[in-house]
């Protein structure tokens, strides 16, 4: 038997023994004690993972190094996962690792995405179930600790932003024990109570231990189950929670929070301008139309002389007016209304001079308003009453009271317009200015 055929070198052995070592054991997670810690200038970490029996070798290198959330020290207990693999060099068998976490927070972790895997299997976190939140809210419950920095940010955000808000603190635990059931109990006290437009739920930054009763399954099924639109804010931009998926809306803070639940109070008051402006703009157009309207409908009365039709079209022309003074009266009062209702709205949230100037305003547009609308009846009263002096001076009455008469037939009232209408021996009617005058005709071909 040829041994040569079967003798190796330490590097082809130790090659051999790398791939099946790394072929073998796929991506494996060990929890351990850190000993023999170092850290040369090249930035990787070396250091064994070991227990009360045994240890091993176990590498982190600088890329995935400067991504650590704490300091490796000698004695710490950690969670660290990677592969195994073979130090050819050396003949020796080490862990090279990709990621690692003290093993306290390492439990809450694996805790925590095994919860959140199943409640998003079961389609609570599913963006077609949240709620879209309301365009204008105006009653807000802030659940909290009363006395952290996160309701002082929200307070103050809101009170910058939109002074009209109405705030209610609901007090809570926000880490500990009975943190969890006392925040679930709050929530579906809020949303059963119907107050409410949107619940926030908020609280500052800190561990995953410090935040861990808002991954508390309860809590997360009863903001899936909230008919009240729910915000989460819930520690620092990197932190989530289940809170925060199962929310309507999740905010990175407890300050942008309060930034996205109401607009910027200046924002509102220069659409209250821009509303104002239109309105007044909508209101001269108006009346250029009603004004055009009844410049036609002079124009058509002018050009009809029946007396009835005069009549019919000062009806006409009347209840245009009644109708077009009523529509200035609601404009009018709908103006002052908003205007009275801008200015208690503002009186809260601005300083007394702009609520002064609005009274002013106010004050100042009504007889402007009122004496528009007692010009425009007198010019209509004017042009209606030139009418009927017009239509006066072409009435025939008007020719009988310059000294002529005008002959009818006694029988049929019938028009006399010429001798050969009438014979001798008729009776007719002269119409004269004061009265009526009866005439027989003795001979109508010759003069009497």
């Amino acid at each position: 038997m040829d041994r040569s055929a079967q003798i190796l070198t330490p590097s082809q052995l130790n090659i051999l023994a790398r791939d099946l070592l790394e072929g073998a054991f796929p991506l494996i997670w060990v929890e351990a004690e850190l000993g023999s810690v170092t850290r040369p200038a090249s930035g990787h970490m070396y250091f064994t993972l070991k227990d009360a029996r045994s240890q091993i070798r176990a590498a982190l290198f600088k890329p995935k190094s400067q991504w650590l959330k704490f300091i490796p020290r000698e004695g710490m207990r950690v969670l660290a996962r990677g592969r195994l693999t073979l130090y050819e060099a050396r003949g020796e068998y080490q862990l090279v690792l990709d990621h690692m976490e003290e093993a306290g927070e390492g439990a809450l972790r694996r805790a925590y995405e095994q919860l959140k895997a199943r409640l998003e299997a079961e389609g609570l976190f599913a963006p077609e179930r949240k709620r879209a939140l309301p365009a204008h809210v105006r009653r807000l419950a802030v659940i909290t600790s009363p006395t952290g920095a996160a309701v002082r940010d929200v307070l103050s955000v809101l009170q910058r932003r939109f002074p009209l808000l109405e705030v209610d603190l609901l007090p809570s635990l926000v880490q500990g024990d009975s943190a969890a059931a006392q925040i679930t109990a709050l929530l579906r006290s809020a949303d059963a109570s119907g107050r409410y437009d949107v619940i926030l739920l908020t609280r500052g930054g800190g561990s995953m231990e410090d935040l861990w009763a808002f991954n508390d399954e309860q809590l997360a099924r009863a903001i899936a189950a909230s008919q009240t639109p729910v915000v989460s804010a819930v520690g620092h931009e990197t932190d989530f929670s289940l809170a925060d998926f199962a929310a309507d809306l999740r905010a990175p803070t407890p300050s942008v929070a309060a930034e996205l639940l109401v607009p910027d109070q200046r924002d509102l008051l220069q659409h209250v301008r821009r509303l104002d402006a239109r309105l007044a703009q909508l209101q001269r157009h108006g009346l250029g139309q009603a004004m055009q309207r009844a410049d036609r409908a002079l124009l058509r009365l002018n050009a009809h002389s029946p007396h009835a039709r005069l009549q019919l079209l000062q009806r006409r022309q009347q209840d245009l007016g009644r109708r077009l003074s009523a529509l200035w009266q609601r404009q009018h009062e709908r103006r002052l209304a908003q205007l009275r209702h801008a200015a208690v709205a503002l009186r809260n949230g601005h300083p007394q001079r702009r609520l002064d100037a609005l009274r002013e305003r106010l004050q100042r547009l009504q007889p402007r308003a009122e004496a528009a609308i007692a010009r425009q009846l007198q010019g209509d009263s004017l042009r209606l009453r030139a009418l009927a002096r017009s239509m006066e001076a072409v009435s025939p009455l008007a020719t009988v009271a310059r000294g002529y008469a005008i002959l009818t037939r006694d029988d049929d009232g019938s028009l006399v317009r010429s001798p050969l209408q009438v014979r001798p021996g008729d009776t007719l009617k002269a119409r004269v200015q004061d009265g009526e005058i009866a005439v027989t005709v003795s001979d109508p071909n010759q003069p009497s």
